[in-house]
């Protein structure tokens, strides 16, 4: 393991410019995608395809963006971060400027859907992430996953509203140009993310990427990670993607449900952020154990107390401190337990599992919907989880591995 003195000898400065980097990186293209559904009922309209279509093109995309973030990372693992970052930024906004085009929902497929996809999973804050594990000392590590983490829901904040003015000045098909061409930026940022050899904490795994697989899936702990992100990508985007129909079927304002997904957004922000703190300080593990728990909490007192335009944001702001503070903790413990060589691509395989969870959440809440006219047993469903999920992190063994002993 290298010596933290080596790790310490890095100017402050440099540091600050690798986190400052990465979080742009990680605000462009979470906040971009955040501006899409803006562009929802304009395309339609303009175009020879429905809002089945659209729909069709970001289930792909959130599928291939999930199913390419391994790959990313195992890219960026091997041939550096800064090289990935680019192609993905390149992809990401080629998506864009050519979703702007589209004419046909085959078109549409293939750049929103298909484009964007692979771009984000290269140009996501996943692979910044990797990145700050390498470059950045280990005791300032912990904090910096959680400040890229945080730079998501910044961008989702800051881009959402910039999308909307846009598209009021400019009309929706040059909005959503300005927006694709937005994302180049991405590659003079990844720059700073370039991984140097002279650092010994950024030095590449002596493991060949199927060997590192190999160790991974042989530990327990790795298993349990990724039926806990599982988990957590089920009851984000089920309440994300629902809580605005939900709150409209007990008779409170739509304007109250996008206040609530607001507020999600902006306490995640600090959740996320103080999650990145506290993990470099306590056990990621029992960090983890508590936010699970706390969820159940929040969940089951929302459901159990009447229902008011107050509950439901003061509910949204509490499940915002618990929203992604998962990810640098889940992250975190990823490269704490395997290493940091191949930490992009196993922390990647994990994400995978948060975006199956995911795709689970949103289709079963909207099936027992049109099946019940109810959304209550996709909540209790969620508590359920939570405490599956709390209960399989609290065995997980924290420690480094001991590679000798597996050998």
């Amino acid at each position: 393991m290298a010596p933290q003195s080596a790790a310490k000898a890095a100017p402050d400065t440099r540091i600050l410019w690798i986190i400052a980097a990465g979080c742009g990186i990680g605000l462009i293209g979470f906040g971009v995608r955040s501006d899409f559904g803006l562009f929802l009922l304009p395309m339609v309209d303009a175009r020879e395809f429905t809002k089945a279509d659209f729909g069709f093109a970001m289930a792909l995309q959130a599928l291939l963006w999930g199913l390419g973030q391994p790959f990313a990372g195992a890219m960026a693992d091997r041939y550096g971060t800064a090289r990935v970052l680019a192609t993905g930024g390149l992809l990401y906004a080629a998506g864009v400027i050519l979703g702007a085009l589209s004419q046909s929902a085959i078109q549409l497929y293939l750049t929103l859907g298909v484009l964007v996809g692979f771009g984000m999973s290269s140009a996501s804050f996943m692979i910044v992430m990797g990145a700050f594990a390498r470059l950045v000392p280990a005791e300032q590590r912990s904090w910096a996953l959680g400040i890229a983490t945080a730079s998501g829901s910044l961008g989702q904040f800051l881009l959402t509203p910039l999308g909307a003015v846009l598209l009021e000045a400019f009309g929706w098909e040059t909005a959503m140009i300005m927006t694709g061409l937005l994302c180049l930026a991405i590659i003079p940022l990844a720059i700073a993310l370039k991984s140097r050899k002279a650092e010994p904490h950024a030095a590449p795994s002596a493991l060949s990427w199927h060997a590192a697989l190999a160790e991974a899936f042989d530990q327990r702990a790795y298993w349990l990670l990724i039926l806990g992100f599982f988990v957590c990508g089920f009851q984000v985007t089920f309440i994300q993607t629902y809580i605005p129909a939900f709150v409209q079927t007990r008779g409170i304002g739509l304007d109250i449900g996008a206040w609530a997904v607001s507020l999600i957004g902006g306490f995640n922000i600090v959740g996320a952020y103080t999650a990145g703190v506290l993990g470099g300080r306590h056990s990621k593990k029992y960090l983890l154990v508590m936010i699970y728990l706390g969820r159940c909490v929040a969940i089951t007192a929302f459901m159990l107390l009447p229902i008011t335009p107050a509950s439901v944001l003061v509910f949204s702001a509490v499940m915002g401190l618990l929203w992604l503070s998962t990810v640098p903790l889940t992250s975190g413990l990823v490269a704490q337990i395997f290493g940091l060589g191949s930490m992009s691509m196993l922390f990647g395989i994990v994400f995978v599992s948060h975006q199956l969870g995911s795709f689970l959440g949103v289709w079963l809440a909207g099936y027992l919907f049109e099946t019940t006219g109810s959304f209550d047993a996709v909540w209790w469903i969620s508590v359920a989880l939570g405490l599956f999920a709390a209960a399989i992190h609290w065995p997980i063994d924290e420690r480094a591995l001991n590679r000798a002993a597996v050998a």
